[in-house]
């Protein structure tokens, strides 16, 4: 009886060592596909480095940069480097790292009342995203189909008062990012994140009146501190993000849409 208790005792106490040296990592994700490819990344994370990944979702990307700079996330897994910029510099961030890249998401032109650009007539609108670095992505992909012209197509932070041609007169109306998808009934088209596209079922390689070119600058990062970066937990949860697995369940998702940045 005594030696049961013991190893009872003993076994139990092993539980509680092991479950308290589990590591954990609560990371920013948006909510909808992009969140559903991070599931898997969670999967391989616990399979293969014993770490727990808990998702904090977003709906917009206003938070979750701020929610690690506070230290109420360890990381997130949402934007690309020239929105982690401006951001960081508007909002004083000046402790977030990039600890690792995941997948170019293209932008894509989308429409429910064309099919090729050269349909457009004089004066349609054209909505595009208002934050600062898609807005300006957004202004150069409609340069690259021949609609407007920049006053310089390497600032990745043009607006539309940088627009020096534009000979189709085409209104180009900023909306708030996350509801660009759901403007197209109210536009001639629109420039959509795949993020938001994918939350009303439009993938670029099938909707997409146009689709931003593969080698985009624009390859979403993983972000943490520079108090938590080297930490085992935040290195393997990148690892387990830039898997086999994870990629296949982004193609699942995305289609041609994506194009894994490692």
């Amino acid at each position: 009886m005594k030696l049961t208790k013991v190893f009872a005792l003993t076994a139990l106490a092993a539980l509680v060592s092991t479950n308290a040296l589990a590591e954990k990592i609560k990371v920013g994700v948006m909510a909808g596909p992009e969140h559903e490819v991070a599931e898997v990344a969670a999967k391989v994370a616990k399979e293969k480095y014993g770490l727990d990944v808990e998702y904090v979702l977003f709906n917009d990307y206003a938070l979750p940069n701020s929610a690690v700079s506070s230290k109420d996330l360890d990381a997130n897994a949402m934007q690309h480097k020239p929105y982690l910029d401006k951001d960081s510099q508007e909002k004083g961030l000046n402790n977030l790292v990039i600890v690792g890249n995941t997948f170019v998401y293209p932008l894509a032109g989308y429409s429910k009342k064309i099919k090729n650009v050269s349909e457009l007539k004089e004066g349609d609108v054209v909505a595009v995203p208002n934050d600062p670095s898609n807005l300006a992505r957004a202004l150069i992909l409609l340069e690259k189909q021949g609609l407007i012209k920049l006053k310089d197509n390497t600032n990745l932070f043009s607006t539309s008062l940088d627009i020096v041609e534009n000979p189709k007169k085409l209104k180009i109306q900023e909306v708030d990012t996350s509801v660009a998808a759901r403007a197209l009934d109210d536009v001639a088209l629109a420039v959509v994140n795949n993020t938001y596209a994918g939350q009303v079922g439009l993938n670029a390689s099938e909707h997409g009146v146009f689709v931003e070119d593969k080698d985009s600058p624009y390859v979403n990062i993983i972000v943490a501190r520079d108090d938590n970066k080297d930490s085992k937990a935040i290195q393997d949860f990148v690892k387990a993000y830039q898997t086999e697995e994870v990629e296949a369940e982004a193609k699942k998702h995305f289609k041609d849409g994506v194009v894994k940045g490692w």
